[in-house]
């Protein structure tokens, strides 16, 4: 599995920063990327991160406020949350790009109070 951090309780506009490391035995195939599940919601796609290019993808909800990049050395992988808004709550979840089914972690809980 896959353990992302950093998650948190915030106010609407604050910023966090959350950190997802992937161990020398990951199967990383193109990448990995960013998942949210939101209460009563689908998990569904925020970001991810070419490891040939570097090349990033960001979901239309979150372009301009978040940004996804990754630390080559520790096989690591960030997401910068700016400019959070109450729909930003939900569980984050970090994977590999496809996700495989059994590297989904618990996720981190961030929660964007308005």
């Amino acid at each position: 599995q896959l353990q992302a951090s950093g998650g948190g309780l915030v106010q609407a506009g604050d910023s966090l920063r959350l950190s997802c490391r992937a161990s020398g035995s990951t199967p990383i195939k193109y990448g990995m990327g960013w998942f949210r599940q939101a209460p009563g919601k689908e998990r569904e796609f925020v970001a991810n991160i070419d490891w040939s290019n570097d090349r990033t993808r960001h979901a239309d909800s979150v372009k301009g406020r978040f940004t996804i990049s990754r630390d080559n050395a520790k096989n690591t992988i960030f997401l910068q949350l700016n400019s959070l808004k109450a729909e930003d709550t939900g569980v984050y979840y970090c994977n590999t790009v496809p996700p495989i089914n059994t590297y989904w972690g618990q996720g981190t809980q961030v929660t964007v109070s308005s």
